[in-house]
């Protein structure tokens, strides 16, 4: 998952190259120092020794890691080589895949391992990070390596189910209830930043935001609509990607996916990562499991936050009370979608799921995911300034719904 606000956008998978390249090797470290002597002051005959450490691992931040920390794995994505071949005139080049066993790391990412199933071990990570693999290995904590089989994908929010053997995993993460998780709050970022070498480093920072909403793209840029996202300030790098967001009671918040890395005019930003809440997460992972993909309700409509109208609009065009604020006007409503045959029309302004109020599309889309296809769903909705219900009944998405809810 990439935003696609102008801003550029690291996603958090390593390519192999890179780390092939050898960037702990060629890494430049500056040291600064004073052109002056400083002046130092010592006991003359008297010997430096290195005293007692009082600190001895007991800050929340250490414990917390060592909770989690054996759970972390990296996830290597490997992919056959591609070759050009020329035909007999020399005019025409082709792809060719090369021998199946001769495969190659494409990119390496992080996962953290959630579940034991008896002698299953599952484990979730980014989509992106093992996107047109060939085969996947997934390198525990402590070095041994695994094979990985993919369970499923879900690329609207960027997750992914792995399986491996469980008889060499020793621990399991748990979730924390992410809609708990308040803004200043201490969090630590693990991982594999640049790949395995560095596998499960660790950054400690706090939650900067706990609603920041994002235009999310697939990997081609196409569309895939808001994203609600967890923002922090935690160091994450490429290959943190996939690896867990937790709390200082070592329990996980959310799974890292991206990173802000400069501004619409070319600014450099640091400290901008982007977490899924694990409330998004739990619910995603139990559906891979159980189905190996997502199969989401649909109302069949695009839309706009009513936010981002004018209040003069608000007023003269939608016919709105002073009273409503907060919405999501519908802006056209696709023929013979659950929407249009509840008869929901164009700048029509839902206010309500349910008795859920949705202030903006992505507090719809999470109220609307809460429910199954073919659900019948109460919509609360102002049409031409009055408030009406209307009972919907969910469809699920097609292709003839791209780019709609």
């Amino acid at each position: 998952m990439k935003l696609s606000s102008g801003t550029k956008i690291v996603v958090m998978s390593v390519v192999a190259g890179l780390i092939g390249g050898g960037v702990a090797a060629g890494g430049v470290v500056h040291f600064t120092q004073n052109d002056q002597a400083a002046n130092v002051t010592t006991a003359k005959n008297s010997a430096v020794k290195v005293n007692e450490n009082n600190v001895k691992g007991k800050s929340s931040a250490t414990k917390a890691f060592k909770n989690v920390s054996s759970a972390v794995v990296s996830v290597i994505n490997l992919q056959k080589q591609q070759s050009l071949q020329s035909d007999f005139f020399g005019d025409q080049t082709q792809n060719r895949d090369s021998d199946s066993s001769d495969l190659q790391t494409a990119s390496e990412g992080s996962g953290v391992v959630y579940k034991k199933d008896r002698n299953t071990a599952y484990i979730v990570t980014n989509n992106h990070v093992v996107a047109g693999s060939n085969a996947i290995q997934v390198l525990l904590s402590d070095g041994t390596k695994l094979t990985g089989k993919l369970v499923g994908t879900d690329e609207q929010t960027d997750l992914a189910v792995l399986k491996v053997k469980a008889d060499k995993i020793s621990e399991v993460a748990n979730f924390a209830d992410s809609g708990k998780v308040e803004a200043g709050q201490s969090v630590l970022a693990i991982g594999s930043p640049l790949g395995s070498d560095y596998a499960t480093s660790v950054t400690e920072g706090i939650i900067s935001a706990t609603k920041r909403q994002v235009d999310a793209t697939d990997e081609s840029g196409n569309s895939l609509g808001k994203a609600n996202v967890l923002q922090t300030d935690a160091a994450i790098n490429p290959g943190n990607s996939g690896g867990p967001l937790v709390n200082l009671a070592g329990q996980v918040v959310g799974i890292n996916s991206m990173k802000l890395a400069s501004s619409e005019d070319g600014t450099s930003v640091e400290g901008m990562g982007f977490a899924i809440p694990s409330n998004t997460v739990v619910t995603i992972i139990n559906g891979l499991e159980k189905d190996g993909k997502i199969e989401r309700p649909a109302l069949g409509v695009s839309m706009v936050d009513l936010s981002n109208v004018s209040a003069s609009d608000q007023r003269e065009v939608l016919h709105l009370p002073d009273s409503v604020s907060d919405g999501v006007i519908i802006v056209e409503a696709q023929d013979d979608s659950p929407a249009a045959k509840a008869g929901l029309e164009r700048y029509d302004v839902i206010t309500k799921i349910d008795d859920t109020k949705v202030s903006d599309s992505g507090e719809l889309r999470d109220a609307l995911y809460k429910h199954k296809v073919g659900d019948s769903v109460k919509f609360t909705y102002y049409h031409k300034g009055q408030e009406k219900t209307v009972t919907v009944k969910l469809d699920k998405t097609t292709s003839s719904l791209n780019n709609a809810q």
